[in-house]
């Protein structure tokens, strides 16, 4: 892991910090990735022409719109 991610205070709904050394080593991971990826594509976008301020605009709404886990629907019964 690299520092800046080492770094990141992961806050539960209570407010206390995420503890678990395994679901640390597990968001840490997915932290890594996403920016990666997010990296990627926004390079991309802005390579291509895409106004720097409004592709840092659309991906910040695409993170915000995301559903939470927590309020998804319950599958139907068959």
């Amino acid at each position: 892991m690299t520092a800046d991610t080492d770094a990141i205070l992961w806050p539960q709904s209570d407010g206390a910090p995420v503890s678990c050394t395994e679901k640390l080593r597990v968001l840490r991971e997915n932290y890594a990735e996403a920016r990666q990826v997010l990296r990627d594509a926004f390079e991309d976008a802005v390579l291509m022409g895409v106004d720097e301020a409004s592709a840092r605009r659309l991906f910040a709404e695409l993170v915000e719109t995301l559903p939470s886990p927590r309020h998804r629907a319950a599958p139907a019964a068959a």
